[in-house]
């Protein structure tokens, strides 16, 4: 650490700021790149992480986050995810807190200022490695690489291939174990500080660098990677380990990779480092065919990455400047081990290529860069040329990372964008299909869905959906094929089980309903949407009780399930049960106080027994709620009616009707009234 170092900013052209200046910039940079994103809606992952995701909401307990994945199911789940992210879970509930509910805004700007952050840590984290590691007589570390810190930084602050993690909310948990990645280094860095005496060791900033990569790994657990890092960092540069024979003993572990096809893999991660123009929100199913011969052309992008890594690896193993071997060791060290959790090489992970994991890995990348850039300058006559080609780059940057948070805004943008990067990508079709079938637009939603089980004949998510539609436009032998086929496939696929039920139900083949019904429960217990259908079956059936037992540990499961209540009620008065329906409505009310059709049912059944008052009460409640429905004004024009208030009756029927003229049975009643008014008004004039 006392060596003097070269310095790499004496051949470049390119700005000195003051340090402060420096990290103003760069925060301003990357503000302006995301900014756009800010008032993004929840896409993709950010439904299951946040908006349903129970760990969010205030009457979960705190501590259930420590047992909980990062999608808010149990650990001990065989369902679960297992990725451990509490701190980052606990960010979002404090988001939800603050805004009073599932408001994007304000998740968005917690990412954008995130962001920002790390990009003015990378400033420091910049002059260290790429600078060394120096300190005055006061004990005050020295930036010896002001200019090619600020360069690296500002690649850092604009790389393209980090908009997924700042604009979809769900990065969150990349940029805090960033975060915490960034300050656990530089506190590590912080315990060898010198005094006046020489080196100074300092146990305090150890823990202190330890205490913050724990934080890290809770927020992701690629922060544990941290630890290695800090290991080599601590070889090479205080301890000035010999890196030939470190790198020796490691290979004398023969460790082979697995497969041709994760090289090619990795090939792309470092593509999109290098030219991030091809972006996608997900790189699986068929986005990248298999290398299944030696033949493929693609065998050049993975003889390129080797050629490259090991043209690196023998500089920073053999190159006689010192200064460039722990420059390019370090530069290696911060791209490969974040990346190493998402390499496959140690555990199976759920994708082969994904943006987001890039984003600790491309402070190599930039390291690389800059001093690639170092170097060309140093042997350039014309140095301008070389700054301006330089900020040529980072301007497109820039531009590209506003038109990707652009895309980013919105799931219809993101999922459309996606189809002209990996167009064989089934899950890619599935999304499209299925922000269209929310939308309403069903057609064009069968194209995607069928495009996405053509791409993947085992897709059963997208035969499930594609099964749904057609069961709702009435084709229900295409949907009962595919839907069979989905549990065929996945035998344990309740959701389709379920569907599949409705279907044979509306075929009025009630026993094999039953039974698909059934065994959606025996899949998923907790499934108040299929006790839901099931009591429907039995109702159809006129098995009362049954059906009213399905319907009960529908609101058992889930209290709010308001079709299920209203089902009892309507079920309850059929059947004469008043008395028990009127209570049935009042717990109903009580846990779920604003629901119209709620009050719409209890109010039929006060009216039936002659609890007038009341009943008006709750149809004019419901009437305020949903002033359009056509039932409402004329079922209250009927309690009207009955009670005697005529004039009331009259102006409610009329309502009814202009609402919906062929309201069954609207008519009639009014025509009755009318009759009786008339004969009133005879009798009046007599």
């Amino acid at each position: 650490m006392a060596q003097a170092e070269p310095n790499l900013d004496h051949d470049i052209s390119w700005v000195l700021l003051p340090s402060h200046w420096a990290k103003i910039v760069v925060a301003l940079i990357s503000f302006l790149c995301f900014a756009n994103s800010y008032d993004g809606d929840f896409v993709f992952d950010d439904s299951e992480a946040i908006i349903n995701n129970k760990d969010l909401r205030a009457e979960t307990p705190l501590g259930d986050l420590w047992h909980h994945d990062f999608w808010g199911s149990k650990l001990s789940s065989n369902t679960s995810h297992k990725s451990y992210r509490p701190l980052t879970v606990l960010t979002f509930r404090i988001n939800y807190l603050f805004a009073g509910g599932f408001y994007p805004v304000g998740f968005h700007v917690i990412n954008i200022i995130l962001h920002c952050i790390i990009s003015v840590l990378m400033v420091d984290v910049f002059s260290i490695l790429l600078g060394g590691l120096q300190f005055t007589n006061k004990g005050r570390r020295l930036n010896l690489a002001p200019k090619t810190s600020l360069l690296a930084a500002l690649l850092f602050a604009v790389h393209p291939v980090h908009t997924e993690c700042v604009a979809g909310i769900v990065g969150r948990a990349d940029l805090l174990c960033a975060l915490f990645f960034l300050l656990s280094f530089l506190g590590y860095c912080k315990a060898f500080r010198e005094n006046k005496e020489g080196h100074h060791f300092s146990v305090f900033w150890v823990l202190v660098s330890v205490l913050l990569g724990a934080v890290a790994m809770l927020c992701k657990e690629q922060g544990i990677t941290i630890l290695g890092l800090n290991a080599v960092f601590d070889a090479l540069v205080i301890n000035k380990l010999n890196v030939l024979e470190f790198i020796q003993k490691l290979i004398r572990k023969d460790k082979l990779l697995e497969a041709i096809n994760y090289n090619y893999y990795y090939s792309l991660n470092a593509w999109l480092l290098l030219c991030p123009w091809w972006l996608c929100f997900d790189w699986s199913m068929g986005c990248i065919p298999l290398i299944k011969s030696v033949s493929d052309w693609r065998i050049i992008a993975l003889a390129a990455l080797w050629f490259c890594l090991i043209g690196l690896i023998c500089q920073a193993l053999c190159s006689e400047d010192s200064h460039k071997r722990r420059i390019l060791t370090l530069g290696l060290g911060f791209l490969i081990i974040p990346f190493l959790p998402a390499s496959n090489l140690f555990f199976r992970v759920g994708f082969v290529v994904a943006e987001r994991v890039i984003y600790l890995p491309s402070i190599g990348y930039c390291i690389l860069f800059t001093y690639g850039f170092t170097l060309l300058s140093k042997q350039a006559k014309k140095k301008k040329i070389l700054a301006v080609a330089v900020l040529g780059i980072l301007l497109i940057n820039v531009m590209r990372c506003a038109l990707r948070s652009s895309q980013w805004r919105s799931e219809e943008q993101l999922f459309r964008s996606a189809l002209s990067v990996c167009p064989l990508n089934a899950k890619v079709h599935y999304n499209v299909g299925k922000n269209l079938a929310d939308k309403g637009n069903q057609s064009a939603a069968i194209k995607y869905y069928r495009e996405a089980v053509r791409l993947n004949p085992k897709y059963v998510h997208a035969m499930n959906n594609l099964g749904n539609i057609l069961k709702e436009r009435n084709e229900l032998q295409e949907a009962e094929e595919l839907l069979s086929l989905a549990v065929q496939i996945q035998p344990d696929f309740a959701a389709a089980w379920m569907n599949l039920g409705i279907v044979q139900n509306s075929l009025r083949r009630f026993e094999e309903a039953e039974q698909s019904y059934w065994t959606a429960i025996k899949h998923r217990r907790k499934y108040p949407d299929c006790y839901y259908n099931l009591g429907r079956l039995y109702a159809d059936l006129n098995r009362h009780i049954d059906a009213l037992n399905a319907w009960r540990n529908a609101t058992v499961l889930k209290p709010e399930h308001s079709l299920a209540w209203n089902n009892m009620i309507i079920l309850l008065d059929n059947t004469g049960n008043l008395a028990q329906a009127e209570a049935v409505g009042r717990e109903a009310l009580e846990l779920i106080p604003n629901d119209h059709s709620l009050m719409f049912s209890l109010a039929n059944v006060l009216g039936k027994s002659q609890k007038y008052k009341e009943s008006e009460a709750l149809f004019l409640k419901a009437i305020k709620a949903n002033p359009n429905a056509a039932s409402y004004h004329g079922n209250l024009a009927v309690l009207y009616h009955r009670w005697g208030n005529l004039d009331l009756a009259k102006k409610h029927y009329e309502v009814s009707l202009k609402l919906d003229p062929m309201a069954p049975g609207t008519k009639e009643n009014y025509n009755l009234l009318r009759r009786k008014l008339e004969q009133l008004q005879k009798k009046g004039g007599a």
